[in-house]
């Protein structure tokens, strides 16, 4: 094995799934930096079982730095049908299985092997790496890590975001707003409904109004050229209600998102489908019982990206990658480059593997992939000196 490939083996043998903890991958990684006398910095979740790391590697300290970031949790493998072990990298023909592999430890491991190639280039401009927690739940966890790299004095230069992108260079991706609603009904026996709130009756005809919004943006848009799709979606993907048939319910739940184009608000669409509940369904559920209502909980709520196309930061990217010339990408997955880009820092998503590949069972990342990232990487210490 080489060293990207030694060193991804390790992460994903670390189950760092977002409802565990991802001290065990911060803890290897800052090992490998103290072994080398660079010092890093967490910042920690609420109840300290999380943890987002920054160092500094190489350069004068006191000018603005390229960040390299990635997160370091992964999503569930729970009912997927995997053939191998998904905590045990396996290496398969031109491809390395493992969750984590291609989203995206695999640009953590290109990183993580460079830190000895950084600190002997004698470089003139810092790299930093950001590896931050709950990325996965809604960029949650890089908002700490960007507090603290906001108070500083010096900000970074640009930010550069190992996503799997197949090593394309991608300049703007979607905003996501998710919610959780619970709608309050009231019991009644099936037989006398009109004594009762039915809360599954009520969600449906919210669900079926949001869905109907999807419909009206994607027909009449607003339209942005790059994306896929080239609008802003809406859709409903988890609901729980009931108990048995024969009662009416008194309670279910729902969930929907919406995934705007970065310049697109989400807030107006939701306001919208709040204004149709409260003028169109609570006089009706009222009517029967005060006590019965919507409640609305934010789940997930993070900006989409949108870095201009002669951006320093999109011009280096696409230099390194011989891409110069090339329109760079737009995406509809989300990244925490919208997180780094409202604090004022340029940013480009660029990183190995397909996201075809990410979320799935067999997940995997092409060994040409982690080559072709390592070659980055690689090309970008040079271009520091």
């Amino acid at each position: 094995m080489n060293p990207t490939t030694r060193i991804l083996t390790d992460l994903i043998a670390l189950d760092t799934t977002s409802r565990n903890s991802n001290m065990a991958l911060i803890d290897y990684a800052r090992s490998l930096l103290d072994d080398r006398g660079v010092e890093s910095e967490l910042t920690f979740d609420a109840g300290r079982t999380k943890a987002n790391l920054f160092a500094t590697l190489g350069g004068d300290v006191d000018k603005p730095g390229i960040v390299l970031s990635g997160h370091t949790d992964v999503v569930p493998v729970d009912g997927q049908a995997w053939r191998t072990d998904p905590f045990a990298a396996e290496v398969i023909g031109d491809k390395l299985y493992g969750r984590g592999s291609c989203d995206m430890k695999g640009f953590i491991a290109v990183c993580l092997a460079h830190i000895d190639a950084i600190l002997n280039a004698k470089l003139a401009t810092p790299i930093h790496f950001a590896f931050s927690y709950d990325e996965e739940v809604g960029c949650v966890g890089v908002a700490g890590l960007i507090d603290e790299l906001i108070k500083r004095e010096v900000q970074p230069r640009a930010c550069i975001i190992g996503e799997p992108t197949s090593m394309g260079v991608v300049r703007a991706h979607k905003g996501m707003l998710s919610k959780r609603c619970r709608v309050r009904g009231k019991a009644s026996h099936s037989s006398l409904t009109h004594q009762g709130v039915n809360a599954v009756a009520m969600a449906a005809r919210a669900i079926a109004y949001i869905d109907s919004m999807a419909e009206r943006i994607a027909r009449e848009g607003p339209f942005e050229h790059g994306f896929e799709p080239p609008h802003t979606t809406v859709h409903a993907g988890v609901i729980h209600g009931g108990t048995v048939n024969n009662i009416i319910p008194h309670t279910c739940e729902f969930e929907f998102e919406i995934r705007n184009l970065p310049a697109h608000s989400p807030l107006p669409l939701f306001e919208e489908v709040a204004r149709y509940v409260e003028e169109n369904l609570i006089p009706k559920m009222h009517a029967v019982s005060a006590d019965t209502g919507f409640d609305w909980e934010t789940s997930s709520d993070y900006p989409g990206m949108n870095t201009a196309a002669d951006d320093a930061v999109i011009a280096l990217a696409a230099d390194l990658l011989g891409a110069a010339g090339i329109e760079p990408g737009k995406v509809s997955y989300g990244t925490e480059g919208g997180r780094f880009q409202t604090a004022g820092i340029p940013t480009v998503i660029c990183g190995p593997g397909s996201i075809e590949q990410a979320h799935r069972p067999n997940e995997y990342v092409e060994l040409s992939q982690l080559a072709a990232g390592e070659k980055f990487i690689s090309d970008l210490i040079a271009s520091l000196r």
